[in-house]
């Protein structure tokens, strides 16, 4: 899941609808080639290298495995990117935006039986795009420095300490912002995707038999006389389609039309020529399967293309990095992890933020990848099971959408997504024969983070029962403090609660031991809906209890980071006058304590406290001004 750069208008802001009719059309095109075909447009590095040279490992000729390698991966391009992402998902939007979560909330809004089942599919989608995150870096990076050994052999030693001074630069530059280099992603990548075409095209002429390849017959009779050899060579051929799932995550940034022409005009033959021209030079050099992409340039342009490359790796990083910002800032609305810090890094683009424990998590995972795999062919037997596996769970949920929103009957979505189905169980299963030579690694982040995901659900909701016990109904203390009222203190009250009907524990709390109360009380309660964005006029719900009371609602889509300040200027908007300065917040600090008769086992239960303790303040997280802030702290049991 990509994040589109500041410099980049959103779709939604004209329509996404717009299309070739739009004056922005050409400039969201061009935007989209540098954001949502970064990682997808790197694949050449490494996909037909690694493809092809566990082919020759097993004693089958260059050209007849070139043959049955380019057919899988053109056959694999066309069916799991051109026709299920592009012609298909791309119109699955949620309010115009796409990705793993909105794909998710959309389902659950018209399949509420399966609601459960597209949740927890969500979370084991998300879980893996993680593992994406973290290898699509380290192998990205890897495979473009690896070029430094076609320069001189002995430059191999630096290869390692070049990639790790890339990719920390890269993460050291991600708490500054991209607005600034993120204007030269497009650019950068249309350049490169030219190369990239340009450099196969020159060589297709060496073996005009690679376009045999273009006949679907060579990929499967490759699988079916190979076997095992087959599998293993078709799980390493779906490295040509990492990336993919950006092309529907970034479906809010760009729009439909525009990623559809850049990729059906432009990306797509650019890959497919330069593809082709690597299998036309091994089949004429079969020498030059070391490292079939770097050989399609001419000797003088090596160094040009290395750092070409490096450029394209980086970029196509910066995506998958600024997508994990993106993914857990959606996993922390919809309630699936703690909060964590996120820090807005562009004044223009709501989208532009820095999550600093992500980023350094993610910084230390991509190292620790590289210094346990050491090169790009061993990262590749990681690779693919994470991006597979997404892909199928992508596939289920896409399954409910077709079938409910789009009222298609169920033998025709049948027809559509059984066959992607199995198309995409086949390249998994494939995958998962790499399993113990470094496909447990994604697997492994995947089990870990899902656990997690699971922990703060349950976690949640067991804590939501156990405070609501100890919960008046508002409307019954509202009635009684009417009755009886306390002392009253000038000023406002905000009291911050999950529950806008009934009376928060700090309230209770306040009540209890001050004894007091405010000349105004406001019941604050942000919401996340399932949907992306929240259109600023169905905001806020502003309701009066009594003259002391009024309850607010704030409603924020998943896609949204809500702040308390802008709440209330909001609310100001609606003649609803809160001064800031002579306003107190009263939020409930609570600890968390085990107890024997938890409805978690005992290690999911210190799991969730280790968690509570570990997420962002309150205050900081919603933008609370600090010396307006009153916490009261409460004991419970979980």
């Amino acid at each position: 899941m990509a994040q589109a750069p500041a410099s980049v208008q959103s779709a939604a802001e004209f329509g996404a609808g717009e299309g070739h009719h739009s004056k922005n059309f050409w400039a969201l095109a061009v935007g989209s080639v540098g954001v949502v075909f970064g990682d997808i447009g790197t694949s050449p590095l490494y996909a037909f290298k690694e493809a092809i040279t566990a082919a020759a490992h097993r004693g089958l000729t260059t050209a007849e495995a070139a043959l049955g390698v380019l057919s899988l991966i053109f056959w694999a391009m066309t069916l799991v990117v051109t026709i299920k992402y592009v012609l298909l998902l791309l119109r699955a939007d949620n309010k115009g935006e796409g990705g793993m979560f909105a794909l998710m909330a959309l389902g659950q809004t018209v399949a509420r039986r399966s609601a459960p089942l597209l949740g927890a599919l969500g979370i084991a989608g998300a879980s893996f795009f993680y593992g994406d995150a973290v290898i699509t870096p380290a192998i990205s990076v890897l495979s473009a420095v690896e070029g430094l050994k076609l320069i001189a052999p002995q430059f191999e030693r630096a290869v390692i300490p070049v990639a790790i001074i890339v990719l920390a630069f890269l993460f050291w530059m991600q708490s500054r912002g991209t607005d600034r280099v993120a204007r030269f992603f497009g650019p950068v990548m249309t350049v490169w995707f030219i190369v990239l075409g340009l450099g196969g095209l020159a060589h297709i002429a060496d073996n005009l038999h690679v376009l045999y390849a273009l006949n679907p017959v060579y990929g499967m009779m490759f699988v079916y006389h190979h076997g095992f050899l087959g599998l293993t060579v078709m799980g390493l051929v779906f490295l040509a389609c990492t990336g993919a799932e950006a092309l529907y995550a970034d479906l809010g940034h760009f729009g439909r039309r525009p990623i559809t022409a850049s990729w059906v005009y432009f990306v797509m033959p650019a890959l497919v020529l330069n593809y082709f021209g690597q299998g036309a030079l091994v089949m004429n050099d079969a020498a030059a399967v070391e490292n079939p992409f770097y050989r399609l340039y001419p000797d003088f342009m090596l160094i040009p293309m290395l750092i070409l490359s490096t450029f394209a790796t980086v970029i196509a990083s910066q995506a998958v990095i600024t997508g994990a910002f993106s993914l857990t800032r959606q996993a922390i609305q919809l309630g699936l992890v703690p909060r964590f810090e996120i820090r807005h890094t562009s004044e223009s683009m709501a989208g532009q933020i820095y999550m600093p424990r992500v980023n350094w998590i993610l910084f230390i995972a991509v190292l620790v990848a590289i210094f346990a795999f050491r090169t790009s062919s061993n990262l590749a037997a990681a690779y693919g099971v994470s991006v597979t596996a997404a892909m199928v769970i992508d596939t289920l949920m896409a399954f409910f959408v077709i079938w409910k929103c789009w009222k298609w009957p169920l033998w025709r979505v049948a027809l559509i997504v059984i066959p992607l189905l199995l198309i995409e169980q086949a390249f998994f299963s494939a995958n998962i024969l790499k399993l113990f030579e470094g496909g447990w690694v994604p697997l492994a982040i995947a089990c870990m983070l899902a656990i997690i995901m699971f922990t703060w659900v349950r976690g949640t909701r067991v804590l939501a029962k156990v405070t609501k016990r100890n919960e008046a109904d508002l409307d019954w203390l509202v009635r009684k403090l009417e009755a009886k009222p306390p002392h009253r203190v000038s000023g406002t009250a905000v009291f911050l609660t999950g529950d806008p009907y009934a009376a928060p524990t700090s309230m209770m709390h306040n009540l209890k031991h001050n004894r007091v109360m405010h000349e105004r009380n406001i019941l604050l309660s942000i919401r996340t809906e399932e949907t992306p964005r929240i259109a600023r006029q169905e905001r806020l719900t502003i309701e009066r209890i009594s003259d002391h009371f009024v309850r607010i609602i704030a409603r924020y889509g998943f896609m949204e980071t809500p702040s308390v300040p802008k709440i209330l200027e909001h609310a100001r908007r609606k003649d609803f006058n809160i001064d800031i300065g002579s306003t107190s917040f009263f939020l409930s600090r609570r600890s968390l304590r085990t107890t024997a008769k938890s409805e978690m086992p005992r290690w999911q239960e210190r799991l969730f406290i280790a968690l509570a303790g570990s997420a962002e303040d309150a205050t900081t997280y919603f933008q609370i001004p600090t010396d307006r802030v009153v916490e009261v702290g409460t004991q419970v049991a979980v």
